[in-house]
């Protein structure tokens, strides 16, 4: 995939140009347990306009039958089938590699318990039950006494497995420590490194496409390390949108790796075209704003639609960055813009 220089404009909405939105949860969907502004009623006009919606999570706690299930309830319908998770993407990946009916030390949730269990694995709970492998998924209930077992086991040579390494996960009530931080716990303790499926790695990938058959997909997601750089790796477009963890400064920022296809407040942005970003000597112009960097500082231009600012803010931190990531503080410019979502 070439290096992005500014997010890219589509005449068509993007719930015409893709078949599949491969669509995160947590920050994307819904926060907390409640459905994010603009949600539900962006999926279902999506979906009636035939694309098919696929949920993929790093969050490896819940069954897809529970993610479904509170889908559901949130007003956007949804089977089993239609969430994959890194649960399923790490137990796939260890599946690969132990003998079948092998024993599994598995810390996390019932998520993580079933989706061993669907490919033949016995998950037990000790270090001293002979498991051929150890894997850590998120739980909300992970209790001390729990790494305890999963650094034994580590230490004592046993294969080790995480479903993801998000450090944090968005919740109702603010930012809370994911699964990550709880890795982090297991490596001080080992000094080793587990082999992770989710996002932004190639297992969460494979499983993903594997489950939905998906020939133009699109990725939506709210975090740059694991949906837009997970987008990258499998290289497939991305819509960030700004209703999770990545601020409009981070966007800026973002090394090439982490740099969507599309940008968007919420997920209306699936519904509408996006306008192109163009060049204009050494600023770029999108939706009746110009916008440049120099060495010292950012200048914007114009009037319009504030998401439009910050594509055309993009460009300029993006160019200007190259292969590296853009160090000017934006913060005068993005105080003249309103991009924060509705009920932040």
């Amino acid at each position: 995939m070439t290096q992005r220089t500014s997010p890219d404009g589509s005449q068509q909405p993007l719930d015409t140009a893709y078949d599949t939105a491969l669509l995160d949860l947590d920050g994307v969907v819904y926060a907390g347990g409640d459905a994010i502004a603009h949600a539900v009623e962006s999926l279902e006009t999506a979906r009636g306009h035939g694309m098919r919606l696929a949920y993929v999570t790093n969050n490896a706690a819940r069954t897809p039958q529970t993610v479904a299930g509170h889908l559901t309830e949130l007003g956007v319908p949804a089977a089993p089938e239609d969430v994959i998770t890194s649960a399923q993407a790490v137990a796939r990946l260890i599946a690969d590699q132990v003998p079948a009916g092998a024993k599994v030390l598995a810390v996390g949730g019932e998520g993580l318990v079933q989706a061993l269990r669907e490919r033949g694995l016995v998950p037990v709970e000790s270090a001293d039950d002979d498991p051929a492998a150890a894997v850590q998924g998120f739980s909300p209930q992970l209790r001390w006494a729990q790494l305890t077992e999963m650094t034994y086991a580590v230490n004592r040579g046993v294969p080790w497995f995480a479903s993801n390494t998000d450090l944090t996960i968005p919740s109702g009530r603010g930012i809370a420590p994911g699964n990550g931080a709880a890795v982090e716990v297991v490596r001080i303790a080992t000094g080793s490194t587990p082999q992770v499926a989710g996002k932004p790695l190639p297992p969460m990938h494979r499983e993903t496409v594997i489950r939905t058959g998906a020939k133009r997909p699109l990725v939506v997601g709210d975090r740059l390390d694991t949906d837009i750089e997970g987008a990258h790796a499998g290289g497939v477009d991305s819509l960030l949108v700004l209703t999770g963890v990545t601020t409009p400064a981070q966007l800026l920022a973002a090394e090439p790796a982490h740099r969507p296809t599309y940008v968007a407040v919420d997920l209306r942005g699936l519904l509408a075209p996006h306008p192109e970003v163009t060049p204009d000597g050494e600023a770029f112009g999108c939706g009746g704003w110009t916008a440049a960097a120099d060495s010292d500082a950012f200048t914007l231009e114009g009037d319009g639609e504030p998401v439009d600012a910050l594509r055309a803010l993009c460009a300029a931190a993006w160019t200007s960055a190259g292969e590296g990531a853009c160090d000017l503080d934006p913060g005068k410019v993005l105080a003249r813009l309103d991009l924060a979502p509705d009920g932040a």
